[in-house]
């Protein structure tokens, strides 16, 4: 596996080999470009002079001057021969290059290398009387090109082309390796002294040198630092065991100590809430009764009205009518709100009694929920917040419904207290969901939602944002403790600032017995 100054080193040496690749290519192409365009120039070139200087010397039998005129245009090395035929003749002159370059005289017609050029030899007599006659064909000019200049030309073009690539991966490679040590070599003694400080004793790992002035010397100077620091942590960690072990009674007695306030705050708190409670209770039924006594007085003075008139004999149709409709109004609002009284009690009394007794029974939870929203309603009909709840039928638990309520009722007001202003509108919803022996139960508000610095703290004791307003921050932390050590569960929390907050709680439909429980059980007895 190569480490990353050789994958850096690989990196750059396919970069700039890509590049130059890339870059030798186009040059390949344009120069054979030029190069075929430069050969078709000199093709069309000796062709037309050819034509042109070939055919007068030819009509005359000039073989000294034909000789003289295939020479003049064999100078050029592309060419490798030149044969001029006259028509009844046959082969009249021709040369031809030879291998070292010299050039001589084809004696017969023999085969030629290269790609053959054939072009007429047209004569005009251009001082003759018939000047307007067509021209005649006196013979034919075969003329040879070779590609061996061009494919020279490319191929060596190539060869500079690699061994340049080769010469600046080289030197890429070589500059590459000395800049990457000024950066490798302090890495590796950071590594080698990191893994020593975790694998040693941080007493016997040394500092290492700090003698650099650049950002890798800050880096060093940094290691140096959290070295020192580790040194003095294990220090005082040693002196704190040593102090532990020498007041081990002392802490014992101070965590029991702990323990009972942390359980006399957690009873505190029920009681206050079961204070309150009562309290909106109290008040909450004052209405439906003042209604009953004030429709039972009405009803009395109508009474008393209809009997004196039978006593006087003065009893009318329209008086009984009139009596009637009174005492059935009467009836109907103190019957109405009688219920509503009776059904507020029998709220309060089975949630008072569950607080109270903390005893554990088997309830149904669906119409334990709607109590315990009911005994919450004198404090939520202040608000403009709904209460929605959904949860299907005979979802049945055996657990301490005390504790479930102190749950319930936490995790609702809290959502009334923090995720709304006093003004706002709002909905809180508590869904519960089966799934086989265990259950989630979801509170969710649509409120302003906790902040992200806040969310991992929300359960531990004493945080709160209404301090000095009221709020001890114990709330949810007995909502916590009361789900993971009573209910054998869990809870987790998760919000959108500004979209609200949503509590997710996890617990058998069996609370699970043990020994913790119930000592907890007889000392809430006692």
């Amino acid at each position: 596996m190569f480490g990353i100054q050789g994958r850096l080193t690989l990196l750059f040496v396919v970069i700039v080999t890509l590049v130059l690749g890339i870059s030798g290519t186009y040059a390949q192409y344009s120069l054979g470009h030029e190069l075929e365009v430069s050969s078709q120039r000199l093709r069309q070139g000796v062709l037309t002079r050819l034509q042109t200087s070939l055919p007068s010397a030819l009509w005359d039998l000039d073989k000294a001057k034909v000789d003289n005129i295939v020479a003049a245009e064999m100078m050029p090395p592309e060419l490798v021969s030149i044969r001029v035929y006259d028509t009844s003749v046959g082969l009249f002159s021709g040369k031809l290059r030879n291998e070292n370059g010299s050039v001589s005289a084809i004696e017969n017609d023999a085969a030629v290398g290269g790609t053959p050029v054939v072009a007429d030899l047209a004569y005009r007599d251009s001082g003759a009387a018939g000047a307007s006659l067509k021209p005649v064909i006196v013979g034919r000019v075969v003329v040879n090109f070779s590609r061996a200049q061009i494919d020279a030309t490319l191929a060596a073009e190539v060869r500079r082309k690699v061994t340049e690539v080769l010469l600046l991966d080289l030197i890429l490679v070589a500059a590459l390796a000395l800049s990457l040590r000024i950066v490798f070599d302090p890495l590796k003694q950071l590594r080698d002294g990191l893994f020593d400080l975790a694998t040693r004793g941080s007493d016997e790992v040394e500092e290492l040198p700090d003698n650099r002035h650049d950002e890798l010397g800050e880096v060093i100077r940094g290691f140096n630092a959290i070295q020192r620091k580790v040194k003095s942590n294990i220090q005082r960690i040693r002196e704190a065991e040593d102090e532990a072990r020498k007041s081990a009674q002392t802490t014992t007695k101070a965590l029991d100590d702990l323990r009972r306030t942390q359980e006399s705050l957690l009873q505190a708190e029920r009681l206050a809430s079961l204070g309150g409670l009562v309290a909106g209770v109290a008040h909450e039924i004052n209405t439906p009764v003042g209604i009953a006594l004030t429709s039972a007085s009405v009803l009395m003075e109508a009474t008393e009205k209809v009997q004196l008139a039978v006593q006087d004999g003065n009893i009318k149709k329209s008086d009984i009518t009139r009596y009637l409709e009174t005492a059935a109004e009467s009836t109907r609002l103190i019957m109405n709100n009688a219920y509503r009284a009776a059904h507020l009690i029998h709220s309060f009394k089975q949630i008072a009694v569950d607080q109270v007794s903390e005893a554990r029974r088997r309830f149904e939870l669906r119409d334990y929920i709607n109590e315990v929203v009911s005994s919450l309603q004198p404090k939520l009909k202040k608000t403009r917040i709904t209460v929605s709840i959904a949860c299907p039928p005979d979802v049945m638990l055996d657990s301490y419904p005390g504790a479930l309520a102190q749950v319930i009722t936490n995790l609702t007001l809290n959502c009334v207290e923090h995720a709304f202003d006093p003004e706002d509108e709002g909905r809180i919803m508590i869904g519960v969901a089966q799934q086989g022996d265990w259950i989630e139960m979801q509170v969710t508000d649509n409120g302003k939602g906790i902040p992200p610095d806040m969310l991992d703290k929300v359960f531990d004791p004493f945080v709160t944002t209404r301090r000095g307003q009221g709020g001890t921050g114990l709330g949810l932390n007995i909502v916590f403790n009361l789900i993971a050590k009573q209910f054998g569960g869990s809870i987790t929390v998760s919000s959108v600032l500004g979209q609200g907050a949503s509590f997710v709680l996890r617990m058998p439909c069996v609370t699970p017995v043990d020994d913790a429980t119930l000592h907890a059980d007889a000392r809430l007895h006692a």
